[in-house]
């Protein structure tokens, strides 16, 4: 009876002490040094989005950053070409310390209902911003653009 005590009292404590280091562990945010969901970004009139996530690495001496985002670009718009439909279309800019605003990465999908995954890095940015438009199938020019999100700055940590 005393050893069924005995084992049942040290399951109990080891249980206790995984439950109180799980949520530290859990709240880690590993190699970055912030990271947070972003989205979702739509285009005008909603017919493309984006959403994902975007996390930021600082050197040793929080001189020298590099942002990653990871995300999903949605075709809305379930008209065909013929009839007007476009294609979704994603554009993200980063300042560097200059705070000069630069496009860094564009990501075109034609294909509705589907969605697409994206993901690039860039380095020293101060901050980052995100808008999603619409696009011809065929033709380069972009059009129903929805506003800038902004997603990063520096300043903000």
């Amino acid at each position: 009876m005393f050893k069924k005590i005995a084992i049942a009292l040290l399951a109990a404590a080891a249980t206790g002490t995984l439950a109180l280091t799980a949520p530290a562990a859990a709240a880690s945010p590993g190699p970055y040094d912030q990271s947070d969901q972003w989205g979702p970004v739509h285009a005008r009139h909603h017919l493309a989005k984006a959403k994902g996530w975007v996390g930021v690495e600082w050197d040793e001496h929080q001189e020298s950053n590099t942002v990653h985002v990871k995300g999903r670009l949605y075709d809305l718009d379930p008209r065909g070409y013929g009839q007007g439909g476009r294609c979704a279309y994603v554009k993200f800019q980063a300042a560097g310390f200059d705070h000069e605003w630069d496009e860094v990465y564009s990501r075109k999908h034609c294909g509705y209902p589907g969605s697409k995954k994206f993901g690039f890095s860039v380095d020293d940015v101060s901050a980052l911003r995100v808008k999603v438009c619409q696009v011809h199938p065929y033709k380069h020019w972009v059009s129903k653009c929805g506003h800038w999100d902004h997603l990063y700055a520096a300043e903000s940590e």
